[in-house]
């Protein structure tokens, strides 16, 4: 045991002599508590948060933690849930007996079961993989998965997917995350990868706005440059030229009512013919999602209303 002298908040609250009036607080280790050494009060149990386990390499320290993966709301049960190890291994390396490996698997299928069981959770754990699976073909970052799980949880808590295609709501809900986020992608693109229509998956898209009061600002076809740029190997120089069109046209009403893709597709064909890095509008067309006419008709306008001089082509 040894004396404990009182912390600063203490002496704001009045000091040790207000916690143990007549006598001296002091520290019992093997018990780990602050006790009065008058009237044997304990004032305050102490937990000792460090492990109880030493590492001397960061390898060492990540092989000993105990922490699981960070709760996500792109697994059903958010990633509370435990899971059984598929190894046929004890806990020193032996290979388990038959009899053991039939109790292992059985448990394992019992674990499985129990984290699904109601209805909604179902669909949550049918809506999740979709989402994933959807996720990696459009390459999204985590931010956007994470938004689209949060905003079809919510359509989940109000009714929204009852009669509607879970597949549908998915697609809505990564439109929806990635409007908000500002990461370009169409809806064309998403359709692309799922087996509903463009219009089935615009209309669930305008119900999740409607109900779910979500606030989306218009698509930027600024944001549009880079993906389009990046993917037909033109330099950062066409990116910022390409910005300077879309920025000064915007300053001149040319931008209002086109759509952003066509519009970034247009700016990029125009930056890259002017930098001397030439692309032929059908793989910008391609890369952009839109048509050759659409890139044509875009390119045109834009050259005309700011005075552009194309070289020829």
């Amino acid at each position: 045991m040894f004396t404990y002298e009182s912390s600063s908040t203490e002496r704001s609250q009045g000091g040790s002599d207000d916690i143990c009036p007549g006598g001296q607080i002091i520290y019992d280790a093997e018990s780990g508590v602050y006790v009065c050494s008058s009237t044997g009060e304990v004032i305050e149990r102490v937990i000792d948060e460090r492990q109880e386990w030493r590492a001397f390499t960061p390898e060492e320290k990540e092989r000993r933690s105990r922490v699981g993966g960070p709760l996500t709301s792109t697994v059903h049960d958010r990633g509370f849930a435990t899971a059984i190890d598929f190894s046929d291994k004890d806990a020193s390396g032996k290979r388990l007996p038959p009899r053991k490996r039939y109790e292992v698997q059985k448990l394992r299928k019992y674990q499985a079961r129990s984290r699904v069981q109601s209805s909604i959770e179902r669909n949550l754990a049918q809506a999740m993989n979709e989402l994933d699976r959807l996720a990696d073909l459009l390459h999204l970052p985590r931010n956007v998965r994470e938004e689209a799980a949060r905003i079809y949880r919510l359509a989940v808590e109000k009714g929204l997917v009852r009669g509607r295609s879970i597949e549908n709501v998915v697609a809505a809900a990564i439109y929806a995350a990635c409007r908000e986020l500002k990461v370009p992608r169409t809806l064309d693109e998403i359709a692309k990868y799922t087996r509903s229509a463009r219009k089935d998956i615009a209309r669930c898209y305008r119900l999740l706005l409607k109900e779910l009061d979500i606030r989306v600002k218009t698509s930027d076809p600024i944001d549009f440059i880079p993906r389009i740029a990046h993917t037909l190997g033109l330099t950062g120089g066409v990116m910022k030229r390409a910005a300077e069109i879309l920025n000064i046209a915007r300053e001149r009403g040319v931008t209002a009512g086109k759509d952003p893709a066509g519009l970034a597709a247009a700016a990029v064909y125009i930056a890259a013919l002017e930098l001397g890095e030439r692309r032929t509008q059908k793989e910008v067309a391609q890369v952009a999602g839109v048509t050759e006419v659409t890139v044509r008709n875009r390119y045109k306008e834009l050259a005309k209303e700011l005075g552009i001089d194309l070289p020829q082509q």
